[in-house]
């Protein structure tokens, strides 16, 4: 797949089939859009082309709190490689972008770079200065330019449409089974491994301690998970807890992970990628390290009798 993040950059291109969007966790509603384009490129032989911005729109444009991400720019592009996308334009948005007008966007962007045939997009997908571009504004356009336009229906299951949205709040609330579901793989990120105060150690629980390599990455609700992680190449699984160890009356949020391989390696400073599969429980206060310690050992067995399952879903 090309990469490109200049207008310059991009060599003549003709009958693009094309797509735009932040496309942020690349989830089921955001496959099928991505599956039509590439599907109807291929029967065309014409490029497939995707659009797409980083920061997240939402990132430049809210003032009032952070935005949280389900995945990276990197992330990202390694699966829309994997889905079969010919060229993916990352436009750097800042505010100044975000003063383009739907038009010029459609002109200076759209025709001049690739003068698609086909442009595919989501229902609810908007683009330009105050989110005046559309599917509507699209197939306004359209004769002038002569292009046709796909507006792709909303999917989901049991009465929910498949959002990021819906996604960040099914993470937020701990349920990252439902959100895995609905993004279509497990919901993970990748991690650095950094020092912690080596409490595992002590309990004989060794952990890894990390921090997102993502500044503004969705964290699931504090708890016990059944974890797995990418290390040297294949994949781990153990426990993962996101709290601040009210046993021993911390105050600082942490993120940590015991593997349940034994014969896993310092880790510190190594990145990798931790996805979450299931919640276990709620973070507790327990009476005395002892209770504490049997309480994980209640969940490595637990966890133990749930590995298979997630393995045969890899």
């Amino acid at each position: 797949m090309d990469v490109f993040y200049h207008l310059d950059d991009i060599p003549e291109m003709n009958d693009a089939v094309l797509t735009i969007g932040s496309f942020d966790g690349l989830h089921r509603g955001h496959q099928e859009v991505i599956r039509r384009v590439v599907t109807t490129a291929r029967i065309l032989e014409a490029p497939s082309v995707l659009i797409t911005f980083d920061p997240h729109p939402k990132e430049i444009l809210r003032d009032d709190a952070k935005f949280d991400l389900l995945m990276d720019i990197d992330h990202k592009l390694t699966l829309l490689e994997i889905m079969g996308v010919n060229t993916t334009l990352v436009i750097p948005f800042d505010k100044d972008f975000s003063t383009n007008s739907a038009s010029a966007f459609l002109n200076e962007v759209i025709i001049n770079k690739f003068n698609p045939s086909r442009i595919m997009v989501g229902y609810d997908h908007h683009f330009g200065h105050n989110r005046e571009g559309d599917g509507k504004f699209l197939k306004t356009e359209s004769s002038q330019y002569g292009y046709t336009v796909e507006i792709i229906s909303e999917i989901g299951d049991e009465g929910e449409i498949y959002s990021s949205s819906r996604i960040r709040n099914l993470i937020a609330s701990g349920n990252v089974r439902r959100a895995s579901y609905d993004l279509g793989r497990a919901y993970g990120f990748d991690v650095k491994v950094v020092h912690g105060s080596g409490r595992g150690h002590e309990l004989r629980f060794p952990t890894a301690n990390f921090i997102p390599t993502l500044d503004t990455q969705m964290l699931p609700y504090q708890g016990v998970y059944l974890a797995r992680g990418m290390v040297d190449g294949k994949w781990l699984y153990g426990m993962a807890n996101l709290g601040t160890r009210p046993t021993f009356d911390e105050k600082d949020f942490v993120m940590e992970i015991h593997f349940f391989d034994n014969e896993v390696e310092d880790l510190y400073d190594e990145k990798f990628e931790i996805q979450f599969l299931e919640r276990i429980r709620d973070e507790k206060k327990f009476n005395s390290a002892e209770n504490l310690v049997n309480q994980l050992n209640l969940d490595k067995v637990y966890c133990l009798e749930r590995v298979d399952v997630y393995k045969e879903e890899k």
